[in-house]
């Protein structure tokens, strides 16, 4: 067995793990590059193998830089399964056509404006490309092994990320590799706690957070500060977030503050995004995998306005506080979101609330790190607004969880690859893995190639 790491190396996104086998070709997930314009240019460069010869994609869960290659892999050739739980298949159906339906509106919108680089710009991918590649979707149940190619076996196991994320563990029957995908966190608000696993001969484990840990304080505290704060004084708190997971964390967040009587019950909320409002019923359809009841998990799902069209979007840009919106995307790097930061980021009245890590090159990061000015739709936007970090409400263990998920290990891997981290994260990864468990551990390079011996 050989592992190729062709993404999420130095970086938190574009995952992609290519084993080979003997003549057998799998892909562990198939992200998109995010960020920083040199990741992002990755995403139009061919892959250093033949998308035909693959033999199946399996997957670890939907988000787009684990999934979001899809539509681009499939219209290049590849024809085999694409394996999966079927709460991250039922994800993929609402995430992929959505990435190309946003991707083809961002172009749309460069061209009309003139303030893109390219005559004329293209999207990555369109919607069709998206609708096509879902017929390849073959879930699988968590817990039950299978084949994905010949001489190789696969079994999946909750993680704890979001609805449908799993573990995903290969072996040929005399070596075995376990891929961690995304760590959940042991003490969600939302989600059950990660799996523990027995272990593996080999491991790729994620760093997103290998250098920091959450802080120590609850989270929805946090959360009923800033909104009170921003309320108090008629601004708006503009909430950018990932469609599937932290929105629906969110509202879960708010639905209890108000329960509570922390913020009044009539402030107004609004969820603009469809596809968080789709996420959410594939959450209810999930809810085994949730810690909620089913009182809370209707009441997350009626806390917020549902903004369906793009003129209700608009519109709310012309409103006044005290509101809440939350929108995708996550990393503030496109969507309706990047609409409404830049209706409300010059007021100083209004907060811009990260509740996640925002990458290294992604207009989050930008604004999260301090910058005055932030560019959309190529003008200057000036950030007036209040700016607040919400790490705590991360789906990401932090560097003391992942260790701890590792402890409970049965026997020790020949070797770790640390993985999906900035440089820093996953090098302090490395090096707490490497004191506190003597575990030998490597951060491969982009590209590289390493035998499973």
């Amino acid at each position: 067995m050989k592992i190729q790491f062709l993404g999420a190396t130095d970086t938190v996104t574009g995952s992609k793990y290519l084993v080979r086998h003997i003549k057998s070709t799998v892909l562990v997930d198939c992200g998109l590059f995010q960020g920083y314009k040199p990741l992002r240019l990755r995403n139009w460069s061919p892959l250093p193998v033949d998308p035909a010869g693959i033999d199946a994609v399996i997957l670890t869960h939907a988000h787009i830089d684990h999934s979001g290659y899809l539509p681009l892999l499939a219209r290049q050739g590849f024809k085999g399964k694409v394996f999966c739980t079927p709460g991250t298949a039922d994800l993929c159906r609402i995430l992929l056509p959505d990435a190309g339906h946003l991707q083809e509106e961002e172009a749309e919108y460069a061209n009309r404006h003139g303030f893109s680089k390219h005559a004329p710009a293209l999207p990555l991918y369109t919607r069709e490309d998206a609708l096509r590649c879902l017929k390849l979707l073959h879930p699988v149940p968590a817990g039950k092994p299978w084949h994905p190619a010949p001489g190789l076996n696969a079994s999946l196991a909750p993680s704890g990320h979001m609805v449908g994320s799993s573990f995903v563990r290969l072996d040929n029957g005399s070596r075995s590799i376990l891929f961690s995908g995304d760590i959940g966190r042991p003490k969600d608000l939302v989600l059950k706690p990660p799996s523990p696993m027995d272990g593996a001969d080999y491991l790729v484990v994620e760093s997103t957070y290998g250098n920091r840990l959450h802080k120590d304080f609850d989270p929805l505290l946090a959360l009923g500060q800033v909104i009170k704060r921003t309320a108090a004084r008629g601004g708006v708190v503009v909430i950018p977030a990932f469609a599937v997971g932290r929105a629906q964390s969110l509202l879960h967040c708010i639905e209890v503050l108000k329960t509570q009587g922390v913020i009044p019950r009539s402030l107004p909320v609004y969820l603009n995004s469809p596809m968080a409002a789709k996420a959410t019923q594939v959450y209810l359809k999930h809810k085994a995998e949730l810690r909620l009841s089913s009182a809370e998990c209707e009441a997350m799902a009626h806390t917020a306005h549902i903004v369906e069209s793009p003129e209700e979007s608009r519109l709310l840009n012309a409103k006044h506080g005290p509101m809440v919106i939350i929108a995708a995307s996550g990393m503030a790097t496109g969507g309706r979101v990047v609409h409404h930061l830049k209706a409300f980021a010059p007021d100083k009245r209004n907060t811009i609330v990260f509740a996640g890590f925002q990458p290294g090159g992604t207009r989050g990061a930008l604004i999260a790190g301090g910058a005055p000015t932030v560019r959309i739709h190529g003008q200057e936007v000036p950030v007036r607004a209040e700016v607040a970090m919400l790490d705590d409400l991360s789906a990401h263990s932090d560097a003391a969880e992942i260790m701890g998920w590792l402890r409970g290990f049965k026997s020790a891997p020949r070797q770790t690859f640390i993985t999906h981290g900035e440089p820093a994260a996953a090098d302090a990864m490395r090096q707490r893995i490497e004191r506190e468990l003597h575990w030998p551990c490597k951060i491969p390079c982009y590209l590289e190639t390493a035998a499973l011996a």
